[in-house]
C-alpha cells in the first residue's frame, strides 16, 4: 500500500469484541462549541462506596477503598495496579483482578508492599510485563520482579547505572528506558523490532545502553508503547523507533526502524506530551490540540473509523476543545477538557474501560460517567486542571481528584540546565558548605551537550522550536549569563573545566538541529577568558569540522541569522587564535626548530573560512578585514618597498625562509579569508616565481620568448601559442616586436597585452557579443570559424596572469564567477545586459497575477543571428508552459542559466582548458571572483590627486617649478587622456589590482644637453617617466601632449 494511506486495520489477537448495535449518534455537537457530545445510553449506577476523589473503569474495590488524598502516583499496566503513596514510602500492588486468565484467586490476594532500601523514598514508576521499575528520590532505579509471591519485598537496585540520577522512566511491554539529569537516555530489554534505538546488535539487552544517536539533543520527556518508543525534544521535536506494524511511529510507513527517526509531519504542531499505547500513539500540542496515529482497530485513534494511520492525524472531534491531558491504554484513549470539566474516551470498552456501561468499542471521543450519588467528580471550570489526573493502561482508565496542586508525581522532570535561579546562586554563594553542591551542578551541565543545548531557550512563541532556520537560542541570555558569574573565578574555573571535558570527547552524528546549540553556546562562554580558552576553542573548531555536511549547512545557515555583534565577536575568537597558533609556528621555524603542524592547527582555520563565507553570503555583514592575518607578511612580503620579487630575491628567501614559504604554499593558501588581497597577490606572485625559477633551473638555457609583428600581433600570436608545448608556459616569457631594440623586463609584454585585447575585442573580429548598454562582452552561443579561438583566449588570459600582467578585456564579474565555480545570478544580468535584466526582475516583484499572465512569457528564448531567430527552450517542453506566479522564480533562474551557462557551455569549456594552460600553477584559486577580475582587468577607479602624491623624484625636487608645471598640465588634461599618460607611462590605463594608494612611480631627468629638443620617455618596466629639463610650461605642454599622441606610434615603451 502507498505510504501515507489509509489501511484497514487487523484486529489484534485479543478476545472477540461485542459491537455495540450503534457506534456513534447521529446528531452531536463537536466538542469546540463548548458542548460535549450526546451520550449514547444510560450511565452505570454508582455505588454508594464510591470516592468522590478516585474513579476507576472498571472498578476494582480493593483500590476504591485507597484514600485518593493520599495517592502521589497510579500505575496500571498489564493487568497489575502500581499505587505510591505521598509519603512515598512504599509501593501498593494489586495483582489482575479475578477471572484475568492465571489469576482465578487474584481477588483474594492482600496487596504487595514493595520497600526501597535505607529507607529510600519513591519518586516515579512504571512497569513492564515481568518486573516494576521504582525511581527513588535520589534519583536511583531499581526493578521489582511482578512474579514474586512474597507480600513485603525488596527491589534490586540497578548498578549498571552506576551513579546517574535518573529523572523519567517509561517502560514497554519488554523493553524499558530511562532518562537521566545529564540528559543521557539509557534502554534496555528486548530489541527484535529495533524498539532499544541502538540498532540491531542484538535481539534483548540485558542492561541500560546509551541511545547514542538521541546523544547530546536535550529530551524533555520518553513515552513507550508496546515495541516502540518514542521521545520528545525540549523544543518540540518529535522522535520515535521500534515496532511499526501499524504506523504507530508516524512515519508515513510501516517499516520498523532501529534508531530513533525524527516525525517530520510533526515539526510545526508544537508538540508539548506524548502518550503510547500497546500499538498507536497519541500528541498533544501546546494548544490543545490531539493528533494520534498507529493502530485504529477498536477506534482508539478518535477518527470515527477502524482505519490505522501511517501519520499523524488531528481528532477532530476534538478541535478547538482545549484539551490538557492525554493518556493511553493498550487500545483505547483518554483525554482531559478542562473548560468543560469532562474527560473523554474512545477505542476499545471490551472491560467497560470507556466507563459506558457497555463493552463495545468508541469511534469517537464520548465522555466519561464521572457523577457520584448524583455529583460530578469534576465540577466545571472552578477545579484547576492541575488537580485533576487521568491515567489509562492496558484495559483501565482512572480519572484522580487531587486535593492540592502538585501533589501528584512530576512524571515528566527533564535534565539540568542553566536557569536564573541557579545562575544567582552560583553568582551570589560564597558560602564553602555549599560549594560542592554548585560545584557538582556545574560539572553536570557544562560537560554535558544535551544539557547546555536544554539552556538559554528562546523564550518567544514564535521561536519556540529549534529548526534548521532558526537555532532557539537567546545569546543575550548566554552573554548575561557570563556577566553574572564573571566575578567568580571558582565558577569560571569549574565551568572551563567541564568544557574542557565535554570538547575532549565531543563528537557527533546529530538526530536533530537541537544537538548543534552548543556550537552557539560555547563560544560565548569562552569569549573572555582569552588566554585559557583557546585550546577549548581549537577543540571545540574540531568538533565542528568533523560534523556531517548537512549539519554545516543548518550551523552556517544560525551563523547568518546572528546578530552582527555576536557574529563578529565569534569571528575574532578564532582570528585571535589562528594569529596565535602562526605566531608560534613562525618563532619555532625561525629558531631552526622543526615543526610538524597537526591537524590541530587546522581545524580554526576550516571554521574561519566556513564563517567568511557565511559573511559573504550575507552581503559581508562585517568588513572582510576581521578575518586577515596580520602575521602572514612577516612570511609572504619582499624586501623591496615596490612589492616586487625579482629572482635574486627569491633565491634568497627560499634559502632563509623555505619552511615559513612553504607553511604559506601548502596550508595557509587552503583559507583564502585569512589573506588580505595585497597578500594574496604576493602569494600567488611567489607561487609563480617559484615555478619559474624551478624550471628554469632544471632546463637551462630555454627561455620562454615570443616573436611578433606589430601589424600581424594577433596572427602571430595564435601561431606561437598553437606551436609550443605546456612546458613553454612554465617560464615567464618575454615579448620581442620585430624590428625595434626594445628589451622585455615586464613593460614590453604589458604593452603586447594591451595592444593585443583591443585587437581582440574589436567588433570587427566577431569573437564576442559586445552589449552597448553596458560596453561588456560575452560568449556567443555560435561557434565561431575558428574553432579553437576561446581555448586560445584563455590561454592567453592565463598567461596574463601567471606573468602578473593585466589583461583588460571587458568581461563582466559573471565570467570570474563561473572560473571560481560560482552560480552567476540574475544580478550578473543585470550588470552585462541592464534591460533584460530589469525586466526579469519586474516579472519577479509583481505581485498580480493577472499582470503576469498579460506578459505572455512562457519557457522559450529567442536567440538572433545574422538576421535569422531561433527559438530555444530554458525547460522542456518549454513552449507549454506559461510562466505564472508560481513558477516566475524558476523561469528568471533557467533564463540566467541559458545565458551564462547552457548556452556557452563548449566555449567556457575551452576558454578554461586553456586559461589552466597559461597559468600552470593553482594558486590562482585563492583570489575570489571580484578580486580575481581585479587583478586580471586592473581598478578603473581614479584618484588622480592620490597618484600625484604617489610619485617620487630623482634629480628633481617636488617644490621644483617644472614639477609644479608638469603636475599643473596633467591635472588640466582631459580624463581619458590621463588614462593614455597611465598607458604612457605603464603599458596599460589601468591600475594594479592594489589600488591607486599603492602606485608608485618616479619622475627622473633626463639630463638632456638640449631638453627642449627631446620628449619625455618612459620605462613601463620600472614605471619611471625620463622628463626633460624644458625651459618653460609651453614647451613643456606642447612636449608632453605629441608624446601621448604618439606613443605607441614611436615605441616609447
Amino acid at each position: 500500500m502507498p505510504a501515507g494511506k489509509k489501511q484497514p486495520a487487523k484486529m489484534p489477537k485479543r478476545e472477540k469484541m461485542r459491537r455495540c448495535p450503534k457506534e456513534m449518534p447521529k446528531k452531536r455537537e463537536t466538542l469546540g462549541k463548548g458542548k460535549a457530545p450526546s451520550q449514547s445510553g444510560p450511565p452505570p449506577t454508582p455505588s454508594s462506596g464510591k470516592s468522590m476523589g478516585l474513579r476507576l473503569f472498571p472498578e476494582r474495590d480493593q483500590v476504591c477503598r485507597v484514600d485518593p488524598g493520599a495517592i502521589r502516583q497510579i500505575s496500571c499496566k498489564h493487568g497489575y495496579l502500581a499505587v505510591v503513596g505521598t509519603q512515598k514510602r512504599d509501593v501498593l500492588v494489586f495483582e489482575p483482578a479475578a477471572g484475568k486468565p492465571g489469576c482465578p484467586n487474584a481477588a483474594r490476594r492482600k496487596p504487595k508492599h514493595i520497600k526501597l532500601k535505607k529507607n529510600s523514598k519513591v519518586d516515579l514508576l512504571d512497569s513492564e510485563v515481568s518486573h516494576l521499575l521504582i525511581l527513588s528520590s535520589e534519583g536511583r532505579l531499581s526493578e521489582h520482579s511482578l512474579a514474586s509471591r512474597s507480600v513485603n519485598s525488596e527491589p534490586r537496585l540497578l548498578k549498571e547505572l552506576g551513579n546517574k540520577r535518573i529523572v523519567q522512566i517509561a517502560c514497554g511491554d519488554h523493553h524499558s528506558m530511562a532518562l537521566s539529569e545529564g540528559g543521557e537516555l539509557f534502554a534496555w530489554g528486548q530489541n527484535e523490532y529495533g524498539q532499544l534505538g541502538v540498532g540491531r546488535k542484538s535481539s534483548t539487552i540485558g542492561q541500560p545502553q546509551p541511545v547514542w544517536p538521541l546523544e547530546n539533543v536535550p529530551l524533555a520527556q520518553i513515552a513507550a508503547g508496546s515495541a516502540h518508543s518514542m521521545a520528545l525534544s525540549l523544543s518540540g521535536t518529535v522522535f520515535s523507533w521500534g515496532k511499526n506494524a501499524f504506523g504507530q511511529l508516524g512515519l508515513g510507513d510501516t517499516a520498523e526502524r532501529c534508531f530513533p527517526m525524527h516525525v517530520k509531519a510533526l515539526e510545526d504542531k508544537r508538540i508539548a506530551f506524548i502518550s503510547c499505547g500497546g500499538e498507536h500513539t497519541a500528541v498533544l500540542s501546546k494548544d490543545g490540540m490531539v493528533c494520534t496515529f498507529g493502530d485504529g482497530s477498536h477506534g482508539q485513534l478518535g477518527h470515527n473509523s477502524r482505519y490505522n494511520e501511517w501519520f499523524p492525524r488531528l481528532v477532530t472531534e476534538l478541535s478547538g476543545a482545549q484539551v490538557s491531558q492525554i493518556a493511553c491504554g493498550r487500545w483505547h484513549t483518554l483525554v482531559y477538557v478542562p473548560n468543560l470539566g469532562e474527560v473523554y474516551s474512545f477505542g476499545s470498552g471490551a472491560e467497560g474501560q470507556l466507563g459506558k456501561g457497555e463493552k463495545c468499542d468508541r469511534l469517537i471521543p464520548l465522555p466519561l460517567d464521572l457523577t457520584v450519588n448524583g455529583q460530578k467528580m469534576i465540577r466545571g471550570k472552578n477545579i484547576p486542571e492541575e488537580m485533576v489526573k487521568i491515567i489509562a493502561g492496558e484495559d483501565q482508565s482512572i480519572v484522580l481528584l487531587l486535593k492540592e496542586k502538585q501533589k501528584y508525581a512530576n512524571l515528566n522532570r527533564t535534565l539540568a540546565r542553566v536557569e536564573e535561579e541557579k545562575t544567582e546562586k552560583w553568582a551570589s554563594n560564597s558560602d564553602p558548605k555549599c560549594w560542592q553542591n554548585i560545584e557538582q551542578e556545574i560539572k553536570l551541565i557544562f560537560s554535558s551537550a544535551a544539557c547546555i543545548n536544554g539552556s538559554f531557550q528562546e523564550k518567544r512563541e514564535k521561536t519556540c522550536r529549534t529548526s534548521s532556520k532558526a537555532a532557539n537560542v537567546d545569546m543575550p541570555a548566554v552573554f548575561l549569563f557570563c556577566e553574572k558569574i564573571a566575578a567568580k573565578p571558582k565558577v569560571i574555573t569549574q565551568m572551563l573545566k567541564a568544557l574542557r571535558k565535554l570538547l575532549n570527547s565531543l563528537s557527533l552524528v546529530p538526530a536533530s538541529p537541537e544537538a548543534l546549540r552548543v556550537f552557539l553556546i560555547v563560544p560565548v562562554l569562552l569569549w573572555k577568558e582569552a588566554i585559557t580558552s583557546d585550546c577549548l576553542l581549537g577543540q571545540l573548531a574540531q568538533a565542528i569540522c568533523k560534523l556531517p555536511e548537512k549539519d554545516k549547512q543548518i550551523l552556517e545557515t544560525w551563523w547568518s541569522n546572528l546578530d552582527v555583534t555576536f557574529f563578529k565577536d565569534l569571528v575574532g575568537m578564532y582570528q585571535r587564535l589562528i594569529s596565535a597558533n602562526l605566531s608560534s609556528v613562525i618563532k619555532h621555524l625561525r629558531c631552526s626548530e622543526s615543526v610538524t603542524l597537526s591537524v590541530d592547527f587546522v581545524w580554526p582555520l576550516q571554521v574561519l573560512q566556513m564563517l567568511y563565507e557565511v559573511n559573504r553570503k550575507t552581503n559581508f555583514t562585517i568588513q572582510e578585514s576581521n578575518f586577515y592575518i596580520p602575521e602572514l607578511k612577516r612570511i609572504l612580503a619582499p624586501p623591496s618597498r615596490n612589492n616586487i620579487w625579482n629572482e635574486e630575491q627569491l633565491i634568497r628567501r627560499l634559502v632563509s625562509k623555505g619552511d615559513e614559504i612553504q607553511l604559506a604554499f601548502d596550508i595557509l593558501s587552503q583559507f583564502p579569508c585569512i589573506f588580505e588581497l595585497e597578500d594574496k597577490i604576493l602569494l600567488h606572485t611567489l607561487c609563480c616565481l617559484f615555478r619559474h625559477f624551478n624550471y628554469s633551473l632544471n632546463n637551462p638555457g630555454i627561455v620562454s620568448k615570443l616573436h611578433v609583428r606589430r601589424q600581424h600581433l594577433m596572427q602571430d600570436t595564435w601561431q606561437c601559442i598553437r606551436s609550443v608545448s605546456s612546458n613553454w608556459f612554465q617560464q615567464f616569457f618575454k615579448v620581442q616586436f620585430e624590428g625595434e631594440p626594445g628589451i622585455d623586463d615586464g613593460g614590453l609584454s604589458q604593452e603586447f597585452f594591451t595592444i593585443l585585447v583591443k585587437e581582440l575585442c574589436a567588433p570587427k573580429c566577431r569573437i564576442f557579443t559586445h552589449f552597448d548598454e553596458s560596453h561588456l562582452i560575452w560568449f556567443p552561443p555560435q561557434v565561431p570559424a575558428q574553432k579553437d579561438i576561446y581555448f586560445l583566449i584563455g590561454n592567453l588570459f592565463g598567461m596574463a596572469l601567471y606573468n602578473q600582467k593585466i589583461a583588460a578585456f571587458p568581461f563582466p564579474l559573471a565570467l570570474f564567477k563561473k572560473m571560481a565555480n560560482v552560480q552567476p545570478t540574475l544580478e550578473d544580468l543585470k550588470e552585462l545586459f541592464p534591460t533584460i535584466g530589469r525586466s526579469l526582475q519586474t516579472v519577479l516583484d509583481e505581485q498580480r497575477e493577472d499582470v503576469i499572465e498579460l506578459l505572455q512569457l512562457d519557457f522559450m528564448k529567442v536567440e538572433e543571428h545574422e538576421g535569422s531567430r531561433t527559438m530555444i527552450e530554458l525547460k522542456e517542453n518549454g513552449a507549454n508552459l506559461p510562466v505564472t506566479k508560481s513558477n516566475r522564480k524558476e523561469y528568471v533562474d533557467a533564463y540566467v542559466h541559458y545565458i551564462f551557462t547552457t548556452s556557452v557551455e563548449k566555449q567556457f569549456a575551452d576558454f578554461m582548458r586553456g586559461f589552466e594552460r597559461g597559468c600552470p600553477t593553482g594558486k590562482w584559486k585563492i583570489f575570489n571572483p571580484i578580486e580575481l577580475q581585479l587583478v586580471l582587468l586592473g581598478h578603473k577607479k581614479y584618484d588622480w590627486e592620490q597618484f600625484e602624491k604617489n610619485a617620487k623624484y630623482a634629480g628633481y625636487e617636488k617644490t621644483e617649478q617644472i614639477i609644479k608645471d608638469f603636475w599643473d598640465e596633467f591635472h588640466d588634461l582631459p580624463e581619458e587622456m590621463k588614462k593614455d599618460f597611465l598607458a604612457f607611462l605603464t603599458g596599460t590605463n589601468r591600475i594594479p589590482a592594489q589600488g591607486m594608494e599603492k602606485f608608485i612611480f618616479t619622475i627622473t631627468d633626463s639630463r638632456k644637453e638640449d631638453p627642449d629638443l627631446w620628449y619625455p620617455e618612459a620605462s613601463t618596466c620600472c614605471k619611471i617617466l625620463f622628463l626633460p629639463r624644458y625651459s618653460n610650461r609651453d614647451v613643456l605642454k606642447k612636449m608632453f601632449l605629441t608624446a601621448l599622441e604618439y606613443s605607441e606610434k614611436f615605441g616609447l615603451s
